[in-house]
């Protein structure tokens, strides 16, 4: 029902979605019921999948230096009528944060005929006793964490900071700094009067506007012109960097800063890493953390989840863990599978989800697909039971009369 995008002719509602692919009655209530309060868990269908897909012989993981891009973001799904609503985000159009619930996903990164895409790995919701982004955070990078090879490296964007990633024990990343981020060196400068200075002198990668005053930019360390798909790239480098209130010592965990100046973007890209690398590296590894975005973007705008119509506590959790689960498997599908048209008017398709979600939209469920000897129709004797709302009824008493009360 998610993967064929059922959900988008029924604006959400699950029900009338379910019975649009060919189910009977009693399939969309026991779908219905494994949903809700099925005994299942998004980490057990995330790792089948995942080990899955890296055992197909087409699948390349990318690789830079020996290391392999495990890139990490958080997104919403906006519930604003939604009583009681776990956390909030920021919505860009609205401008002010709007109630949501708010999923935390990880995955590596590798490609598969051709296509760069991103395999989940983890999808963590927010803990009941702490729904904010923040606290979603925390706890996502400690999981990404615990799971993390030597050969691992985590990409994120600007939404985190480097002492979020010291916090969780990360040593491997790649992180974009804040425009105005700035930072001390790991050594004292030279003293020559006055009072002996207890930090590192101070860093400042891009230049800044203060109180109608430019601040200058640092004189790098290193920097060299990069010649990319015929553009010519600025890269400017400062070793060995700590966080402003660090004192300088060798036992420090430092950091380099990377500074690109791209033509074909108006900001620069700042970017932070522990590990040394070449700056192609640190430019293609980050690089690599856009494929992250695009499930999202085929879990609600083509699969139709951007709706929901969910209201219990963990049916509000499910719902987004299932839509981000397929989306990545229609991207997949459609890498995998020959470029299917639109129509006759796509006259040179591409092996995208949207075409391969039209491709499904409409089509019966198939009742000739070879499943598992565990997925078998219950052959239950259920027409004695009460259905729908009469089973939420309380049992009847043995011996009662009912007499209406007396007209007034």
């Amino acid at each position: 029902m998610l993967v064929s995008g059922a959900l988008l002719p029924t604006r959400g509602a699950i029900f009338p979605a379910l019975k649009s692919i060919g189910l009977s009655d009693g399939a969309t209530r026991r779908a219905w019921g494994a949903f809700g309060k099925g005994q299942w868990q998004i980490k057990g269908l995330v790792g089948v999948r995942r080990d899955y897909v890296t055992g197909l012989e087409g699948w390349m993981e990318h690789r830079y230096e020996g290391y392999r891009p495990v890139t990490v973001d958080v997104t919403a799904f906006w519930r604003p009528m939604l009583k009681n609503c776990p956390s909030q985000h920021y919505h860009p159009a609205a401008q002010r944060a709007l109630p949501a619930v708010i999923i935390g996903l990880a995955g590596e990164v590798g490609e598969i005929n051709g296509q760069r895409l991103a395999l989940p790995r983890t999808i963590e919701r927010s803990h009941p006793n702490d729904g904010s982004e923040a606290g979603l955070w925390t706890g996502l990078l400690k999981q990404v964490g615990k799971a993390l090879d030597d050969e691992d490296i985590v990409v994120v964007d600007a939404g985190v900071k480097i002492r979020d990633m010291q916090g969780a024990g990360i040593q491997q990343y790649v992180i974009r700094l804040a425009s105005n981020f700035t930072a001390r060196r790991n050594v004292l400068p030279d003293h020559h009067r006055g009072r002996q200075p207890k930090y590192g002198a101070v860093v400042r990668p891009l230049a800044r506007q203060h109180q109608g005053k430019t601040k200058p930019a640092t004189t790098p360390d290193e920097g060299v012109v990069w010649e990319l798909k015929g553009r010519f790239i600025r890269v400017e480098i400062w070793r060995d960097m700590v966080l402003p209130k660090t004192v300088p010592d060798p036992g420090n965990s430092t950091f380099d800063v990377y500074a690109f100046h791209d033509p074909a973007f108006k900001r620069p890209w700042l970017l932070a890493t522990p590990v040394k690398l070449t700056f192609h590296s640190v430019h293609a590894l980050y690089t690599d953390r856009w494929p992250v975005e695009q499930i999202p973007l085929s879990a609600k705008q083509m699969l139709g989840t951007h709706r929901q119509f969910v209201h219990t506590p963990e049916s509000v959790q499910r719902l987004p863990e299932l839509a981000l689960l397929a989306g990545s498997i229609v991207s997949f599908l459609a890498a995998t599978l020959p470029p299917l048209p639109s129509g006759f008017w796509d006259r040179h398709p591409k092996a995208t989800p949207g075409r391969f979600r039209r491709t499904l939209f409409g089509k019966p469920f198939p009742n000739d697909a070879p499943l598992s000897g565990q997925l078998r129709e219950k052959r239950s004797v259920t027409n004695h039971l009460p259905k729908g709302f009469l089973a939420r009824l309380p049992p009847a008493m043995p011996n009662a009369s009912f007499s209406a009360p007396p007209l007034t």
